[in-house]
């Protein structure tokens, strides 16, 4: 079979890899609900296109399991990811301004796109701005989605909160060759949700599987 028989399956396959992080063929198999010989097919094509990895897994006396992530290759398949040309303009930039002034200018950067999200999203709800933040992170090529955390496993934080994870970076290539810019994502979204605390949950630069923000109103 050729890797580009069943292109939206395979597709959603990444997807999923990268929301669950990992997972076996047999969970592939049912999530899709199709068969675990398909699922396998996939698997294997997208083994040999570089795009998964995975490792064994024993569970008892039996034979070991197979669990799949997604490759590095395979982060970089994820939609809309980072713009070729920006990155190798923001190299020539480095090489002509230095280091320090290069921080400077991706922190005004950053400064600027916060103040645009605030504009966005309004003064509703904190809710109603959680949520057009997260539809702004999709146009950009997030694959971000939002929830509301009950009161009841709050602990001892106020409500209302929410968590904002994003499963992917479409801005992978610049974060590695640039990663001041991932430490300003926390200042850009308390400017864009004025009144709010946000807190990192998840990091995909320490190796999580997706990065995750905890917001909620001072």
């Amino acid at each position: 079979m050729t890797a580009t028989q069943h292109p939206s399956t395979k597709q959603d396959i990444l997807h999923y890899l990268a929301k669950q992080g990992q997972a076996s063929s047999q969970e592939l198999a049912e999530h899709f609900d199709i068969s675990p010989q398909a699922v396998r097919r996939h698997l294997k094509d997208l083994t040999e296109e570089e795009l998964v990895e995975h490792h064994a897994v024993q569970v008892g006396m039996g034979r070991p399991n197979y669990v799949y992530q997604l490759s590095k290759k395979g982060r970089d398949r994820l939609p809309d990811q980072y713009d070729n040309f920006a990155l190798s303009l923001l190299d020539t930039l480095a090489e002509t301004v230095g280091k320090d002034q290069m921080k400077d200018i991706l922190r005004k950067q950053w400064e600027r796109k916060a103040q645009e999200y605030q504009q966005l999203v309004g003064t509703g709800s904190l809710q109603e701005r959680v949520a057009k933040l997260v539809d702004l992170r999709r146009a950009e090529g997030y694959m971000a989605e939002w929830h509301r955390v009950e009161p009841e496993n709050l602990e001892n934080l106020p409500a209302p909160a929410f968590i904002v994870t994003e499963y992917n970076c479409a801005i992978s290539q610049i974060a590695e060759s640039f990663p001041s810019v991932c430490g300003h994502e926390l200042e850009m979204f308390q400017i864009a949700l004025q009144g709010c605390k946000v807190e990192r949950t998840h990091w995909l630069a320490n190796g999580e599987h997706r990065c995750g923000y905890l917001i909620q109103e001072k």
